[in-house]
């Protein structure tokens, strides 16, 4: 039986979470997750907060508390609100915890043996006034490559390069804001990926279905020759390097972070039978599938996978959906810059339903996408709200008032021989196909479809004139548009689990069970129908608006 372990890249414990990050990594790995659980596959999504690094270092002391304390913070901050969203993980666990400490010196100590971790001298980056060594972003000057006067040590927020900071022009130290920056002796211990480029080479080969916004930028990366990268630093803040002769030193973040999806695995099932690595990470029959952004790259497509291949601890991943990235009126999200939106005061306002619909078809799958309020307010009024909350509304409403106490199925024409089921049941294909290919735009315009479908159906039919007049014809109207309103339930799981939850509520019990609807979903409709032929299709909760429209005077004053 394939299993699928989905990961989705640790969100950074330094700051708020914003749309980007949940439309372009956290959003579509949960869709994904959700669907193929409804489906009947055995998966685990996993992830969980990054908490090592020099950026948290440095916020933590300009906010004037403990390193764990601050990384606890935004831990707790960032889980809140997922479980807004309704982005709901297996395991959620944090780098900075003792677990995943040791599940990473394992790694190290693996890769050590094997000879994949060496010593080498190197020049680092020193203040002269202060004294300090300036790995990664206690450093920042001019980029070399496109001119960005705050690029970091560690890479450029503009052009994405992963930095040499004996290269940065004009460097300003971060600590003192002293220019007298020299280079001097010192070393570190690297991972030799150079090693390993013949096996990374053939099992890259087999990848050539990964996204073209992938695939062909690892293999270009790949082509040039894979750089040896330094994974110690001298911090006062991380996993301390298990070498005598490295005292002083910690690990680098970008080695220990990837290792946090199997410690995380690990504590997942921390106390039962399942072995987190027989069972899943080396399990032959796991599909691994990394959500990543595009920054995310060349971490997940080449440095883990080579620590994986060498080190024997995890198979190598199958599946890398990177997406591009999400920006705000078009530029990028940026808090320092007043670029942002407050994520968790949005949900407040517009509720799951709304913010998960919008965001989910702003999902940037191949090119930058952009997040405009007004474009809430189109999408969210126009779309779900007159497409789908307006049908549901109108059917039932017309449905109870009509018919309190249901209609049964006899005289009534069978739905599920009727072509509009049969049309239904071709878009619950392609949405759940398009899924599966990680295409959640096509997935949601395969849903919208389903729902304008069921709309003419009702539209064309008029069950509110037929009904004075021919009253057979209006009630297989209604009788199918109920039927309808079911499956969209049935279908908006994956993607809006609130909308379907409160569909599936107006339903008999037998329908709401998740045994049932999880059926339903797989198109199997055996045990709709005989539910259907034995007992009468009732309404048993008062029928209200389910999608709520958006003020456009709201919309006014958040865009002023």
């Amino acid at each position: 039986m394939s299993k699928y372990l989905v990961t989705a890249a640790l969100p950074y414990g330094n700051g708020p979470l914003h749309f980007g990050h949940l439309a372009g990594v956290y959003l579509p790995a949960d869709i994904f997750s959700k669907h193929m659980r409804l489906m009947g596959e055995e998966i685990i999504y996993i992830s969980g907060s990054d908490e090592h690094g020099v950026a948290i270092m440095q916020n933590a002391q300009k906010a004037g508390i403990g390193y764990k304390e601050y990384v606890d913070k935004w831990h707790h901050e960032h889980k809140a609100l997922f479980d807004k969203y309704e982005i709901e993980f297996d395991f959620f666990g944090q780098t900075s915890a003792e677990y995943h400490k040791e599940e990473t010196l394992i790694w190290f100590n693996k890769l050590y043996e094997k000879g994949a971790i060496e010593k080498h001298d190197e020049k680092q980056l020193q203040c002269q006034s202060c004294k300090n060594l300036l790995p990664d972003r206690f450093v920042e000057g001019t980029c070399y490559e496109c001119g960005h006067d705050k690029a970091r040590g560690d890479e450029c927020p503009k052009c994405g390069i992963w930095v040499d900071p004996l290269k940065l022009k004009n460097p300003v130290c971060k600590f003192c804001d002293a220019k007298d920056i020299k280079a001097i002796d010192s070393f570190q211990w690297y991972l030799m990926l150079s090693k390993y480029q013949e096996g990374f080479d053939k099992w890259l080969a087999g990848k050539s279905h990964w996204k073209k916004t992938v695939y062909p930028y690892v293999k270009s990366l790949a082509s040039e020759g894979l750089v040896n990268r330094a994974i110690t630093r001298d911090l006062d803040w991380g996993i301390d390097v298990p070498l005598k002769e490295a005292e002083g030193k910690k690990l680098y973040v970008w080695f220990d972070a990837p290792i946090g999806y199997v410690s995380n695995t690990k504590k997942l099932f921390e106390g039962t039978d399942t072995d987190y690595l027989e069972d899943w990470w080396l399990n032959k029959d796991t599909t691994l599938v990394h959500f990543i952004g595009k920054d995310n790259i060349i971490f997940h497509s080449i440095i883990f996978p080579v620590m994986s291949m060498v080190s024997e601890r995890a198979r190598m991943v199958d599946d890398l959906p990177a997406n591009q990235y999400l920006n705000l009126s078009g530029a990028q999200f940026s808090k320092s810059s007043g670029n942002s939106v407050d994520a968790m005061s949005a949900i407040e306002d517009f509720g799951s339903d709304a913010m998960r619909f919008y965001l989910a078809s702003l999902i940037p799958e191949m090119q930058d996408s952009n997040f405009t309020w007004n474009g809430l307010e189109v999408k969210i009024n126009n779309e779900l709200a007159n497409n789908i909350g307006n049908f549901i509304n109108r059917c039932l409403k017309f449905y109870v008032k009509n018919y309190p106490e249901g209609l049964p199925d006899n005289d009534i024409p069978s739905f599920f021989k009727s072509s509009t089921c049969k049309e239904l049941e071709e878009l619950r294909l392609l949405y759940q196909d398009s899924l599966k290919k990680y295409q959640f735009k096509k997935a949601i315009e395969a849903q919208m479809k389903m729902g304008f479908l069921a709309n003419q159906f009702f539209s064309d039919r008029e069950p509110w004139a037929k009904i004075k007049v021919d009253i057979p014809h209006a009630q297989e109207t209604l009788y199918h548009s109920v039927v309808i309103v079911y499956l969209l339930g049935v279908h908006f799981s994956s993607l809006l689990p609130n909308l379907s939850r409160t569909i599936r509520s107006h339903f008999a019990d037998e329908l709401q069970s998740k045994e049932f609807y999880e059926r339903v979903y797989r198109g199997d409709l055996s045990e709709l129908q005989s539910f259907l032929s034995n007992n009468p299709l009732k309404i048993f909760k008062k029928p209200e608006g389910l999608v709520p429209k958006i003020d456009p005077e709201i919309i006014k004053k958040l865009e002023s």
